[in-house]
């Protein structure tokens, strides 16, 4: 069975702008105090806040729990954008 084809569910639960737990993670691309940017099943996961930790990272479960101040948790389409760039560049040079 293709990778792709299992799709793992993708929930965020946030308690008290503090203590976050993510499923669906595909992959931490960086964190640091300020910034955590996560790759999910429904997209690239940009969380910020204040003293933000990554306290848990369970890669075969693609779950991640994140500690700190959470002011904000927004999805970037980046990876969609890149995708359609490249098919149009394809479709143009054939």
């Amino acid at each position: 069975m293709d990778e792709r084809q299992l799709v793992k569910a993708h929930k965020i639960s946030l308690n008290n702008r503090s203590f976050g737990l993510i499923t669906g993670v595909r992959e931490v691309i960086s964190f640091d105090a300020i910034e955590i940017i996560l790759d999910t099943e429904q997209g690239v996961l940009i969380i910020k806040g204040e003293d933000l930790h990554v306290t848990r990272l369970t890669v075969d479960k693609g779950e991640v729990e994140v500690t700190g101040k959470i002011d904000c948790m927004m999805y970037s389409d980046v990876e969609d954008k890149k995708r359609n760039r490249e098919g149009l560049l394809t479709r143009l040079f054939q």
